[in-house]
């Protein structure tokens, strides 16, 4: 296959945020990794991933829409309960296919708001409704099956349904409809599925989210999977100021400015290890 890889995890809106300012903080540094040939979008990364892509906005106006007042947003919170559903699920899982399946009947007997109200906030979020002609994959996971499945441009899904399958969180966002099928988070496969990038030569993983859940690897062991079959990885995690902004509860709309800029700050500090890899 070869070429470059994009890959954008998950991490609420506080991810959505700290990716945009992010990728603005490191193309203003000459390091443009939005130029990839694949872009891989889990959850909130589904979300910039299509917004990147779109060509409807440049990256500046991706930015400055990260630090308007979050209208139309949905505030929610992974309370405990669902925190420890989820907790029990990665402890019982044998396997990712397995978690997913686990994650799948937690979202279907879970209280919500109906699948048009979130479709209608994921259809505000993106530019374009259109799939791009760029290579973009969009993860979710069949909530009955606990199979992961990468939507695009191919599949005849509908790109708004496809981005808000994959960032239906079991517990708080009802599992998504697509061909006769209900559809959950991508990130209840993997945070980021960084491993999807198999077959490129260089890889960017933008990772809100780094650690793994039960059975499924954190992003720096896929990232040395990558790196071991011969690609060239670069993987950015938030740093402190980052997770300070994003503060306790990701899924807050009100968090989201901030993690933008945090985002942004701290792309300096990475500039040099993505360009190593990225112009290499």
């Amino acid at each position: 296959m070869g070429g470059s890889a994009l890959v954008l995890g998950g991490g609420g809106l506080t991810g959505i945020g700290w990716e945009v300012g992010l990728l603005a903080g490191l193309a203003e540094a000459g390091v443009a990794v939005t130029a990839a040939d694949t872009v891989i979008g889990t959850s909130a990364g589904s979300v910039v991933g299509a917004q990147l892509t779109s060509g409807a906005c440049s990256l500046p106006e991706l930015y400055e829409r990260q630090l308007r007042p979050p209208e139309g947003e949905i505030a929610a919170r992974m309370g405990k309960r669902v925190l420890g559903a989820w907790a029990y699920a990665a402890l019982r899982a044998k396997d990712t296919r397995d978690l997913g399946a686990r994650l799948g009947r937690l979202a279907l007997r879970a209280g919500s708001v109906g699948e048009a109200e979130r479709r209608a906030v994921m259809a505000r979020r993106l530019p374009s409704h259109t799939w791009p002609e760029r290579r973009l994959l969009v993860t979710a996971v069949d909530a009955a099956s606990g199979e992961l499945r990468c939507f695009g441009a191919d599949d005849g899904a509908d790109l708004v349904d496809a981005v808000a399958a994959s960032c239906a969180v079991p517990g708080v966002w009802p599992p998504m409809t697509i061909d006769g099928r209900r559809w959950i988070d991508g990130g209840a496969r993997s945070y980021a599925n960084a491993d999807l990038a198999e077959g490129h030569d260089r890889v960017v993983v933008l990772a809100p989210i780094s650690r793994g859940l039960g059975p499924a690897p954190s992003v720096r062991a896929q990232a040395e999977r990558l790196s071991a079959s011969g690609a060239r990885v670069a993987v950015v995690t938030p740093d402190a100021a980052a997770r300070a902004a994003f503060g306790r509860n990701m899924l807050d709309p009100a968090r989201r400015a901030a993690a933008a800029r945090a985002g942004r700050v701290q792309a300096a500090a990475h500039a040099a290890a993505v360009a190593a890899v990225w112009d290499a």
